[in-house]
């Protein structure tokens, strides 16, 4: 099955992407220089300016009236969602610290016209760029979801546990709002340290254009989508490394159906190892490689 969603998910949702601007309008601007940024999908907190030192995001949280920067670390808490993919207004997300998103959250930061259009862009001629940055680690522990586009991580990048499930059924909370399943990508981004995803149950997942300066594991992932797990386009100076995954896949999908492809491979100036060796099958039941992956 093909999610099309995974890509362009807001372009199927624009009622509620409407929704939720006007509420954004007439919410009050919940963290400012606060340690907390809180609300409700009907109402959620506004992140902006400058916060000095931590801040945690309980209920929903968005970054959209403009810059906002955190100096110390940021927290979404179990269940919570912070949405930083608004490109008007210059509305951007930078955190001095680590970024932690805990159980059952979900955050959604960095967006472009290529590959993401911004929450708050036309979908069908998009224009506006968000660009986020990390100063420390960003890690989502037994996360619902992570999606992240045109993001600066300067140590690693981590996921372990959590998912939506073995589903691509369209799920309550903030996915379901955008009448998506549950995924987790990082595309066109950059990361300073290590990229390890391990134990994620979802339906989707890909690493795509991303510039990994240390090394990057995928360790028993699940996936319900037999296009995943996309591995494409990334430069990655150290190692590459998958074991005991669903699938990997170093080529895109050229239609509707899972075949036949395009590679997209992989430039990995260490050892490939696992599943991640020769590039993955062009055509239906065809060989692996002879390229590598």
């Amino acid at each position: 099955m093909k999610v099309v969603l995974r890509t362009s998910w807001i372009g199927g949702a624009t009622l509620a992407v409407v929704a939720l601007i006007a509420a954004i309008g007439a919410a009050p601007a919940a963290a400012g220089g606060n340690a907390t940024c809180s609300g409700t999908f009907d109402s959620p907190g506004t992140l902006v300016g400058t916060t000095s030192g931590n801040l945690t995001v309980r209920g929903a949280c968005v970054v959209a009236a403009g810059p906002a920067v955190v100096t110390g670390n940021l927290r979404v808490s179990p269940g919570s969602t912070l949405l930083a993919a608004f490109g008007g207004n210059g509305s951007s997300l930078t955190v001095g610290g680590n970024f932690d998103v805990q159980h059952g959250g979900t955050a959604v930061i960095g967006c472009n016209p290529e590959s993401s259009p911004c929450f708050d862009d036309d979908p069908n001629n998009p224009t506006l760029t968000s660009a986020d940055s990390i100063g420390g680690n960003l890690i989502a522990s037994q996360a619902l979801g992570f999606i992240g586009h045109n993001v600066t991580i300067g140590g690693n990048f981590e996921q372990h546990g959590g998912g939506g499930g073995f589903t691509c059924d369209t799920s309550p909370g903030v996915f379901g709002l955008f009448q998506s399943p549950v995924f987790s990508t990082l595309e066109d981004s950059s990361v300073g340290g290590n990229v390890s995803v391990s134990n994620v149950v979802s339906c989707w997942m890909g690493l795509a254009r991303v510039d990994v300066h240390g090394n990057a594991s995928y360790v028993a992932n699940h996936m319900a989508d037999p296009d995943a797990i996309e591995i494409v386009s990334n430069m990655i100076h150290g190692n590459l490394s998958c074991q005991g995954n669903s699938m990997t896949w170093d080529s895109g999908d050229l239609s509707d159906s899972l075949f036949p492809r395009a590679p997209q491979p992989n430039t990995v100036l260490g050892h490939r190892s696992g599943q991640c060796v020769l590039s993955s099958p062009m055509t239906d039941g065809g060989p692996l490689g002879p390229g590598l992956f």
